[in-house]
This record gives structure tokens, C-alpha cells and sequence, in this order.
């Protein structure tokens, strides 16, 4: 199991921003979306106790968010790449697991990716991410492109809010 030194911050500026968006869109009464906090035991604090510098991760976390968009329930992952490529070993098998769990009780799973070296967001529904996971498993190449990503599901971003509602409206009219 990792540790939070070995792990650091990676994906702190996504989730801020989804975490702007997701009050904005609770404010709005739009959606009620909670980040999914990740089950740590510290190990080391600094000399004040106000900090945890060492922890260990007790459990799998399932996913980044879930909550529901008017009466909808969703879950979904924030994810962050600086390369074109993003490899699918950094999507767990208890996340698709819990996606594939989550669209089986007529949810909406997804992804949100953040390709920082284009400043890019995507939707991933997550019937797009089985696409990309089954021919990982099979045999085929283990990541997936953002050539390979629809331009419908690119999302708007407006400073620090991700408006990725259109992306689940989109989503659902396609079902």
C-alpha cells in the first residue's frame, strides 16, 4: 500500500477546480456532488500537530466524487495527465468495478481528464473507458489518446470552473 509522501499532491489543482465547480453547482441547485475523502492513517505529524506528514492509505479508495445531478446518481474520477497518452494502469480495477456498479443501478459513471500539456478537459463516459480497458486487458495498448477522445466530450472551462454538466446531459441523450 502507498504512502502519502510517495504519492504527493498529484491531481490537487483538478480536484480544487472540481471542487469550485461542484459548489457552484450545489449553490445553483443544479447538483449535490461531495469529494470521496481518501481513508489515511497518519504516521508523522510536524512538531505542532497541525500537519500530517507520513501517512499510509488503510484502504482502496472507490472514486474521487459521487453524488446526483437532478435526481441522477453519478460517480467519477479526476484524472491528470501531461502527455497525450494516458497509461490505464493509473485507473484501478475497484474503480471500474465500482463504475460498472454504479451505471448498473441506471447511474452515470465517468472520468474527467485533464491533459495539462494542452490545457485540454475531457469527458470519458464510461462506456468509452471499458472501450479502452477491454483492449488493455486483451492484448492491445494499455493507455488511450487524446486523439482517440470524442471532441464532443471536450469540456468548457471558464478560470476555475469545469463545466461538465453539458458533457452528462450529452451522455444521458445518447442512452
Amino acid at each position: 500500500m502507498g504512502t502519502w509522501n510517495s504519492r504527493g499532491l498529484r491531481g490537487s489543482t483538478l480536484e480544487e477546480m472540481l471542487n469550485i465547480t461542484n459548489e457552484r453547482y450545489r449553490e445553483q441547485g443544479l447538483a449535490l456532488i461531495q469529494k470521496v475523502p481518501t481513508p489515511i492513517t497518519p504516521i508523522k505529524m510536524n512538531e505542532d500537530h497541525t500537519r500530517i506528514t507520513l501517512a499510509y492509505f488503510e484502504k482502496k479508495s472507490t472514486i474521487d466524487y459521487i453524488g446526483a445531478v437532478q435526481g441522477i446518481p453519478i460517480c467519477f474520477d479526476a484524472k491528470e495527465c501531461a502527455d497525450d497518452r494516458y497509461p490505464l494502469q493509473n485507473i484501478h480495477e475497484h474503480q471500474m468495478v465500482f463504475m460498472r456498479d454504479m451505471e448498473k443501478q441506471e447511474g452515470i459513471s465517468f472520468i474527467i481528464a485533464w491533459f495539462t500539456n494542452v490545457n485540454e478537459f475531457y469527458y470519458i463516459p464510461y462506456l468509452k473507458l471499458v472501450e479502452f480497458w477491454n483492449r488493455g486487458k486483451t492484448g492491445g495498448r494499455k493507455s488511450f489518446t487524446r486523439d482517440e477522445l470524442s471532441r464532443d466530450y471536450l469540456i468548457k472551462v471558464n478560470g476555475n470552473y469545469i463545466h461538465y454538466l453539458d458533457c452528462i446531459n450529452k451522455d444521458l441523450m445518447s442512452r
